[in-house]
């Protein structure tokens, strides 16, 4: 009996080292054995962000990673363990209702994992932000307005746990292990999510603006104006319309300047427009030859990817108090519209039951001077026409070029109006102002699309793109010393984009081309655009320059950001709420499988009763086999 004991115990060793022998022989390095035992999973992090008053974003709990089991939320009404929750976009609102709701189920959430948009054609609408974005900057009392009546405000909560927004890859992956904890209920392994989303802020104990600065565990938000965030719609009108009218003959004889700006920031208390206000104040050199109280009119391009509507698209004008300016840019848009001879596109002036002009940079203008004359030029009459404003589903997708073309002609038609000197333009002048269709198409596809992204010819014609993944409207951190002239290591691939194309685009005169563009632009006035891989570009005569993007609140000297006091005389400074993001060591996200402890402990049991086994066999086999000696 111990013989066969023995015997059986050698089998199952053979048999283990055969089933083991085909992947080992695989396995050349700890990092072979690694991506074995791991899946690493590609997202997009939730990172958490800072304000004066508190936090808001994600985080790991602690200085540790977490580990949860993964259960899919429509299968998981209650959570018995710590776990990550793996839920669809369209319920996603739900699962962060209750989570704020439910303090019961919310200790448990481990962290959150959310699909991508991959199979969510039902999903209908979609926006983390407010009902009424930024309301306390508005130049109105109001501020209970729906602009946005989708909006559910979840971006804007401090969240305890990590999430992660899932590529469409990953995602199968996750549903895939979701699937196999469900069917394995009473399995002894379990598939894991591991989440390495530690902040700095965290570790630090820094919980605001004011003190994570103070030690180095944060960065403001903030950038270079000539990048932007939302929406795109408006900046890539914008942008073409500066190409149509860079065609028209003539401009310097234009009665009045046209200055062109696209704000970054505007989303985080207006950093864009608010410091630009503020450099024109200080008469820094980013303002060099601006002046404020020669702003005439403010005109400002808003969403316009939605306006088309039956072959129709139809664009409204949100006015500030009645001037002669206003009424002079309406009559502008009128006279634009009218030389399209065209049914197709409309200009209308918006309700004037509205409590005043939508969420808008304009709104910085306002507050610092109520008698600012100004339009927003939008796709939207009462209520904002974009069903995912501020959300990652704000893609190609949702926006219709048309719309856009026809939006960029008449801003460039109506300017050229404002500006001329000639008060009967003929229908044949403004019919020659039009915008590139081919232009739209490609800027969409570089600044709105993963394919081709920033590698697009367009973007890689003037500069080098840093990455080639898909482009990113977000604001980020401000790094470095602000400068009018920064390192361009410190900007952005979309910043440094639109300058180079603005500053050829509005350029008064072209030079040859040059081994160097950095050393060799002979005249203090000109700039170095295209520079290629090569070194070599061109030096044009412009005025386009970087204006810094960040909170007026904050002040850098000697390395270090502090933040000023409240200045009772500034009503946008009193409200600024300095926005900043948390520094981390490494994020990260994999799944794998884990042993339930149970079965660890029986393993453990069964691995000392084999050893015993083997003992009282090979006990039982000598004395066995010194017995039959003895005989023989």
């Amino acid at each position: 009996m111990a013989c066969k004991l023995l015997c059986f115990l050698l089998w199952l060793m053979a048999q283990l080292y055969l089933s083991l022998s085909g992947e080992m022989n695989s396995l050349e390095s700890v990092p072979d054995l690694e991506k074995l035992m791991y899946v690493a999973v590609d997202g997009y992090p939730c990172v958490r962000l800072l304000n004066l008053s508190g936090e808001i974003g994600c985080s790991n709990p602690g200085r540790d990673k977490v580990v949860a089991p993964i259960v899919r939320f429509k299968n998981a009404d209650k959570l018995a363990q710590p776990s990550t929750v793996l839920v669809s976009l369209n319920e996603v609102q739900s699962l962060f209702t209750r989570i704020l709701n439910d303090s019961t189920y919310a200790k448990n959430i481990g962290g959150v994992l959310v699909e991508s948009k991959a199979d969510q054609n039902e999903l209908n609408d979609f926006s983390p932000v407010e009902k009424f974005p930024q309301a306390e900057f508005a130049p109105y009392r109001n501020v209970h307005y729906e602009w946005n009546p989708i909006g559910n405000g979840i971006m804007l909560n401090a969240y305890n746990f990590p999430v992660f927004l899932l590529s469409q890859n990953s995602t199968s992956i996750l549903r895939e292990a979701a699937v196999k904890n469900e069917e394995a209920e009473k399995s002894y392994t379990t598939d894991v999510a591991e989440f390495n989303l530690v902040m700095q802020t965290t570790k630090a104990g820094t919980h605001d603006s004011k003190s994570c600065l103070k030690e180095g565990t944060c960065l403001p938000l903030g950038g270079y104006s000539l990048g932007a965030d939302s929406p795109i719609s408006g900046l890539i009108a914008l942008v073409a319309a500066v190409d149509a009218l860079s065609r028209v003959d003539g401009l310097g004889d234009l009665n009045k300047q046209l200055v062109f700006l696209i704000f970054t920031g505007e989303a985080w208390g207006y950093l864009g427009s608010r410091r630009f206000l503020l450099e024109l104040d200080l008469q820094t050199d980013a303002v060099t030859g601006l002046n404020s109280t020669l702003i005439d009119m403010v005109m400002e391009v808003g969403s316009v990817g939605k306006g088309s509507s039956e072959g129709v698209n139809t664009f409204y004008a949100h006015a500030t108090m009645a001037s002669s300016a206003t009424n002079q840019t309406m009559a502008a848009l009128q006279r634009a519209q009218d030389s399209l001879n065209s049914e197709d596109v409309k200009i209308l002036p918006a309700n004037s039951s509205n409590p005043g002009i939508p969420p808008s940079s304009l709104m910085a203008f306002l507050k610092k001077n109520t008698t600012t004359a100004g339009i927003v030029f939008d796709d939207f009459n009462t209520v904002f026409a974009n069903k995912f404003y501020h959300s990652h589903l704000d893609d190609l997708s949702n926006v219709n070029s048309s719309s856009i073309e026809a939006a960029s002609t008449i801003i460039a038609r109506t300017l050229y109006i404002l500006a001329s000197k000639d008060t009967n333009i003929s229908n044949s002048t403004l019919a020659a102002i039009n915008t590139n269709v081919s232009l739209v198409e490609e800027l969409l596809g570089c600044l709105l699309s993963c394919e081709p992204g920033l590698s697009c010819d367009l973007v890689k014609n003037y500069i080098r793109p840093t990455t080639t993944s898909c482009p990113s409207n977000y604001v980020g951190v401000f790094l470095g010393e602000p400068s009018s002239a920064p390192y361009p290591g410190t900007v952005n691939d979309v910043s440094r984009f639109l300058w180079n194309f603005l500053a050829e685009k509005t350029a008064i005169s072209k030079g040859d081309v040059i081994s160097s563009c950095k050393q060799n632009c002979s005249q203090k006035d000109q700039l170095c655009v295209r520079e290629k891989a090569d070194g070599k570009g061109v030096c044009v005569t412009s005025t386009t320059r970087y204006v810094p993007a960040y909170s007026t609140r904050l002040k850098y000297e000697s390395g270090i950001w502090d933040v000023l006091p409240a200045d009772s005389s500034d009503p946008m400074g009193m409200l600024d709420p300095v926005w900043t993001e948390s520094f981390w060591d490494v994020i990260g996200l994999r799944v794998y499988t884990v042993q339930d402890t149970g079965y660890d402990h029986l393993v453990l049991a069964g691995g000392i009763a084999v050893t015993v086994s083997a003992y009282v066999a090979i006990v039982v086999a000598r004395a066995f086999i010194t017995k039959a000696l003895k005989r023989d």
